[in-house]
């Protein structure tokens, strides 16, 4: 993944998206993430509705990491909506969320989400997990 590509995390809970930036650091990946709070502020910045609409401050993200238990709109409406969009189709979704219900993964992935992870509680498996996005951003979809 080069350095510039944007990852977008989508998650509610301040204590996980301090855990992702810090284990970005300790691993020192220089992507910029940009972080919303809820479904609806993700459709919004990949919509590119105000506050959003500056595309050189939120340029659209080559990964988001989506967590599917937030409030307005859950993840699953997020994925949803997003994989009708014909200008993101090759957005990269990882969904990262605590939950490992066998329900939950198939509904992602039948709505299109390229990975799920369940959320570890230790730090330094999420920091190995942060360290495994590296790959998910080439373009897969050739010439």
């Amino acid at each position: 993944m080069l350095d510039t590509e944007v990852i977008l995390l989508a998650e509610d809970q301040e204590d996980d998206v301090i855990l992702v930036q810090r284990a970005f650091r300790k691993a020192h990946l220089r992507n910029p993430l940009r972080v919303v709070r809820n479904g609806e502020e993700a459709i919004a910045y990949l919509q590119g509705d105000a506050p959003y609409h500056n595309r050189e401050e939120y340029p659209l993200p080559t990964v988001m990491l989506l967590d599917l238990k937030m409030p307005r709109k859950n993840g699953f409406e997020v994925l949803e909506w997003l994989r009708l969009q014909p200008a993101l189709k090759t957005l990269r979704v990882v969904v990262l969320t605590a939950s490992d219900q066998p329900q939950d993964v198939t509904r992602a992935y039948e709505l299109g989400a390229n990975c799920y992870l369940v959320k570890p509680t230790d730090f330094e498996d999420l920091m190995t997990m942060i360290l495994s996005l590296n790959g998910l951003a080439v373009d897969e979809s050739g010439p």
